[in-house]
Order: C-alpha cells, then sequence, then structure tokens
C-alpha cells in the first residue's frame, strides 16, 4: 500500500495575506485561486490551500524540509521583511537558528500566528 500526503487545509484570517506571506518567505511562486482556496503548491504534489475561516484561529505548525541553498534565500527573507524568529519552537531564543541534525532550522510566525519552520535535515537524521 502506498500512502502520499496530497493537501491540507490552513485557516486564515485572510486566506490571500497567508498564502502570499508563505509564498513570498519561502521563495514559491504566487498561490492561485483553487474554488474558494488560495492554493500554495510544494513539491510532489502537496499542497496547502489556504481558507478564510468564520471563526478564531487555531494556529498550527507547519515545517518545510528545504535545500542549504534554499534555507539561504529563506532566511534572508525573514531577516530583510524584519520577521521575528527563533532556534526553537519554544521561543526561548530570539533571533538565532538552531543546527541540529547537523543541519539549520529557524522557526518564525505567520499573520495569524501559524508557527512556521525551515529545516535543512529531517530531525532524528543525527549529523551529516
Amino acid at each position: 500500500m502506498t500512502v502520499t500526503f496530497n493537501h491540507t487545509i490552513v485557516y486564515a484570517t485572510d486566506k490571500r495575506r497567508s498564502a502570499e506571506f508563505l509564498a513570498t518567505v519561502l521563495g514559491l511562486p504566487k498561490p492561485q485561486a483553487m474554488w474558494s482556496f488560495m492554493t500554495v503548491p510544494l513539491e510532489h504534489g502537496v499542497a496547502l490551500d489556504f481558507a478564510t475561516a468564520d471563526r478564531p484561529i487555531s494556529p498550527q505548525h507547519y515545517a518545510f524540509l528545504v535545500s542549504e541553498e534554499d534555507f539561504d534565500g529563506i532566511f534572508a527573507r525573514i531577516q530583510a521583511q524584519g520577521i521575528p524568529y527563533w532556534a526553537d519552537p519554544a521561543r526561548s531564543r530570539p533571533q538565532q537558528i538552531n543546527h541540529n541534525d547537523g543541519g539549520r532550522g529557524v522557526y518564525f510566525a505567520d499573520p495569524d500566528g501559524h508557527f512556521l519552520e525551515a529545516i535543512t535535515r529531517p530531525y532524528g537524521s543525527g549529523a551529516a
């Protein structure tokens, strides 16, 4: 049996703003409207479908595995836009990145408080 993750819905107070924020920071193409969603496509056919919520947002966590080169661009865009960032999920190490498993990682929040993370090595993979 093969199971592949395809998409998830990300609720936002403004689906366009949140989708564009994510696409911009990650260096992805501009989100596209699909039905009532703003869709941000990722690799392997995976998509994040942003929907405007009609109720309070419960912040979620979304982690993105990226290449070292892509991390450089993401981190540069975070810094250029003045987005607060942390090395840890507890937000106890502000304006730092981590080097877990021999890679690099950074946490930052989107406009609705979803806690986003970019990492260059999967957790538990060990140092390179």
